[in-house]
């Protein structure tokens, strides 16, 4: 399977808590939930086409623990997203989640990035990741990441969490897709294409 990640970002990088206040207030970050005036009609088409590929989910606990508790509840079968995510195979990495609320979900405890590994070695389109910053940082530091969906928002946040560490691994990406909702949201994927090169700009 394709490991693919789409995250939502502010223009200064920010993903915490995109979609409400008590999303996640780690940090003592008060500014959740700045996605929700700028997601239009445009980018809830785009969930949808991205929802259509997938044949199993790859979370992080937190990710996971704030799916579990309301995509349940959505039981429209025709609904593009809850469809998918109450019904397709889910791994969650965690350490500590023993017994999973909401299946099908199978817990990777042991060796992550190996775990991850095989699992891209079966059969399928694609494993999509959602949110879960902390997983895609270590996704990224093993090289792990197929694709990058990168969903920019119109609003600098100026605190909070960043999707990429200070000081992690360089990577070159090569972009192969591009479009902008009409509330100014700028969606670029880019799929790693090794370490990036480096040079002198010179005057003329």
């Amino acid at each position: 399977m394709k490991l693919t990640v789409l995250t939502f970002v502010s223009v200064d990088g920010v993903m915490q808590a995109p979609g409400g206040p008590d999303e996640d207030r780690g940090g003592g970050f008060a500014r959740g939930g700045w996605l929700v005036p700028h997601f239009d009609e445009d980018m809830g088409r785009y969930v949808a086409e991205v929802f259509d590929q997938v044949d199993a989910f790859l979370l992080g606990r937190h990710t996971y623990d704030i799916f579990a508790g309301s995509w349940p509840k959505v039981t429209d079968p025709d609904d593009p997203v809850a469809s998918r995510l109450n019904t397709l195979p889910k791994y969650v990495a965690s350490t500590t989640l023993t017994t999973p609320p909401w299946g099908p979900t199978t817990v990777l405890s042991r060796d992550v990035p190996e775990e991850v590994a095989e699992l891209k070695r079966r059969p399928g389109r694609e494993l999509q990741v959602h949110g879960s910053g902390q997983l895609v940082r270590t996704l990224h530091e093993h090289d792990l990441v197929d694709e990058y969906r990168i969903a920019v928002f119109p609003v600098i946040v100026g605190d909070g969490r960043r999707l990429f560490a200070d000081h992690g691994l360089p990577t070159n990406l090569s972009l192969v897709d591009s479009r902008t909702t009409g509330s100014g949201i700028a969606i670029h994927s880019y799929r790693p294409t090794g370490r990036p090169e480096y040079g002198t700009m010179e005057a003329g």
